[in-house]
């Protein structure tokens, strides 16, 4: 049954990878370190493997934060590669040992979906990476102040909102619950349907709404640049689906089970990561005024370069110096 899983997960990221080099000229997400490299320019002490495959999410706070790893480990003489796929065929990557490394296990809300797989031990929650994250559904201002402030007042807007609640990409743990709520009927939503997009197009669409007044609901979390540009409230009421404290999340590192087999070094390294609300805050909002996320991501590190410190203590480059110098020379600090 795995073998059939690994087959379909690599079936999947070869539509991925091939649509997106259709479409870009490349196979992945913009980087310092895709290219391939002849064998003969890796040290002889190195490691024989110094390629990290990420899995990431198209949301912009997994881009981001998948972003600032990879730079930092390129600067250590690593080299990286990501593939954007949906949270389900992240984890199978994960389980099938196709990718190394996922920085957005979403918790609680993504349990639904990882617990199994950290259950069967093919897939490794490590460190939380993020804390005071939240995820939830949110609507307009206007609709909270016209009473819809509960997840209990949803059904008696069904007709103003077309009887549909906005998710993202199919598959997600967001757009999951919400199907769980419509399928149990709970707070009498067994009419509804999940409008699946994607994060981009569900902004668009809330966006779209906002000034004729236009009433929906939509999956919201924090951090994320559209709470500073959108007008919008977080819903009580969702504590059995969501979580408390309006969907209060953590988010982990996870690892592909062996990965610190192949990657002694960086067990310490990916022990000391972590992000800040306020630093993914700024750097997404840059990615929200048009900046790509390598070069936003780059710029942040190289205002804010002593956080360089705390996520390279004890850590060796690839070749076995130490990380933090080489990786300030590399990043022009």
């Amino acid at each position: 049954m795995r073998t059939v899983k690994r087959m379909l997960w690599t079936a999947a990221l070869f539509l991925v990878v091939t649509g997106f080099t259709a479409a870009n000229g490349q196979g992945e997400t913009p980087g310092q370190g895709e290219t391939a490299t002849d064998d003969s320019a890796v040290m002889e002490d190195s490691p024989q493997v110094t390629t990290v495959d990420f899995a990431e999410v198209a949301w912009t706070d997994i881009i981001t934060t998948t972003a600032l790893t990879r730079i930092v480990l390129e600067a250590i003489g690593y080299e990286t590669t990501a593939v954007t796929v949906a949270v389900p065929m992240a984890y199978e990557g994960l389980a099938g040992g196709d990718v190394d490394v996922f920085l957005g296990n979403w918790m609680p809300s993504m349990g639904t979906i990882s617990n199994k797989y950290f259950e069967e031990g093919d897939v490794i929650q490590g460190r939380a990476n993020l804390e005071g994250a939240k995820y939830t559904l949110a609507v307009p201002a206007y609709l909270y102040e016209a009473g819809l402030t509960d997840f209990s007042d949803i059904a008696d807007f069904g007709e103003e909102l077309d009887y549909k609640i906005h998710g993202i990409e199919s598959g997600n743990d967001g757009n999951q619950l919400i199907w769980q709520m419509i399928n149990e009927n709970a707070f009498g939503l067994g009419d509804f349907k999940v409008a699946a997009s994607s994060e981009a197009g569900m902004l668009a669409e809330a966006q779209a709404r906002f000034p004729q007044e236009e009433p929906i609901v939509f999956l919201g979390w924090a951090p994320h640049p559209m709470n500073n540009y959108l007008d919008m409230k977080y819903l009580t009421g969702g504590d059995d689906y969501f979580g408390p404290n309006y969907g209060s999340a953590t988010v982990y590192t996870n690892y592909s089970a062996g990965f610190f087999d192949k990657f002694p070094n960086l067990e310490r390294f990916f022990n000391n990561l972590y992000f800040t609300l306020e630093m993914e805050g700024a750097i997404m909002g840059e990615i929200s005024e048009g900046a790509e996320a390598w070069a936003a991501a780059e710029a942040w590190l190289t205002e804010n370069p002593e956080i360089l410190a705390e996520w390279l203590d004890g850590v060796q480059t690839v070749d076995g110096r130490p990380a933090l110098p080489a990786a300030r020379t590399a990043l022009g600090l």
